[in-house]
């Protein structure tokens, strides 16, 4: 079968699943509405950051894109329903990069809106003091938040494609952006900047402090995610539907 065959049938069997798209409007409004409600909040404090007050939404918002890139794969292990798309589509690298497209263009999609939506509101919320802010800046932010998300969501994919369940991705995944970023990383030290949600973080920073830089981070975050696609891939491979 031809790829972009292989493409329409993914995409419509992610459209006839509802978690998927409740999760797509999540990440929009978690991401808008706490970002907003972040810019109600105090700005006077000495290491104030107005693009990460703006985006802030995005620290939440990320939990919906990791849902959402779990559950587009899961769906596949529920009822063996893996073995009628590999035996629809024999070439399984053919069949997981249909898969992973219809899971990256959606939340590239809803997170670049979000992240739009979340700057407008934030900025008249915070009124003066978003006035330091530069469109470069502004520009930044918006895109590197939607790639940031895309890239969370590949590789909550990739790893449900290596463990085979949803709920396995997120027992790892949730824990780790949770505690083992905010907790362990404050003791562990500068290692942090380079864990996959704090180096792709920085792209929401007006200023970073160090190492990793914006780019340099959101580098790092797809390295991570590469990682768990290509061993979810060589499972894939290795292993009986």
């Amino acid at each position: 079968m031809e790829f972009t065959p292989v493409l329409r049938s993914e995409g419509l069997k992610l459209l006839t699943l509802r978690s998927p798209r409740g999760n797509l409007l999540a990440l929009f409004v978690v991401t808008v509405v706490f970002s907003a409600l972040a810019a109600s909040s105090d700005t006077s404090a000495p290491d104030f950051d107005p693009l990460f007050t703006a985006l802030s939404g995005v620290l939440p918002g990320q939990m919906a894109a990791m849902a959402f890139g779990t559950v587009a794969v899961s769906s596949e292990y529920h009822g063996n329903g893996i073995r009628t798309s590999l035996a629809a589509v024999p070439r399984r690298g053919r069949w997981l990069g249909a898969k992973l497209l219809v899971v990256a263009a959606p939340v590239l999609a809803v997170g670049l809106l979000a992240a739009l939506a979340a700057l407008l509101v934030a900025r008249s919320v915070l009124g003066p003091a978003a006035s330091t802010l530069t469109v470069g800046e502004q520009i930044r932010g918006a895109v590197g938040c939607g790639v940031y998300f895309t890239l969370i969501a590949l590789l909550a994919a990739g790893l449900t494609v290596l463990f085979r369940s949803g709920v396995a991705t997120l027992s790892v995944l949730i824990p780790f952006i949770l505690i083992v970023s905010f907790v362990v990383g404050d003791v562990v030290g500068g290692v942090v900047g380079y864990l996959p949600d704090r180096a792709g973080q920085v792209v929401i920073h007006q200023t970073s402090m160090g190492a990793p830089g914006p780019w340099t981070g959101l580098a790092v975050t797809a390295l991570w995610a590469a990682a768990a696609l290509a061993t979810g891939a060589w499972r894939l491979h290795r292993r009986d539907a």
